[in-house]
C-alpha cells in the first residue's frame, strides 16, 4: 500500500514557548524530521564562461538549477576522494 505523506502541521511560536516553559522537549520543532540540518554557508566560486555554458547545458538537460548541478558534482567529487582515501576523517 502506498504511503501518503500528510502535511506537517506547524506549531505556533507561542505554543512551543509554553511547552518549553513547562520543561517539555521542544527540539523536534527545530529539526528536519528528526535530523539536524547542517548549517548552510554561502561561498563564491568563479567559473570561466565556457564552464558556465556547460553547466547550463547540463542543468537544462536534467531540468534542475545550475546550483543543483554544481552541488551534485561537488558532492560526487568529494565522495570519490573519500573513497580513494578511506582513512581520512571528514571535517
Amino acid at each position: 500500500m502506498k504511503k501518503i505523506n500528510r502535511p506537517v502541521r506547524r506549531a505556533a511560536a507561542e505554543t512551543i514557548a509554553r511547552r518549553a516553559d513547562r520543561g517539555e522537549d521542544v527540539s523536534r520543532f527545530f529539526t528536519n524530521r528528526g535530523r539536524m540540518m547542517a548549517p548552510i554557508q554561502r561561498v563564491n566560486v568563479d567559473f570561466t564562461a565556457p564552464m558556465v555554458a556547460e553547466l547550463d547545458e547540463v542543468s537544462r538537460k536534467l531540468n534542475i538549477s545550475r546550483q543543483a548541478v554544481i552541488k551534485t558534482l561537488v558532492r560526487q567529487g568529494l565522495d570519490q576522494r573519500y573513497m580513494a582515501h578511506p582513512a581520512r576523517k571528514v571535517g
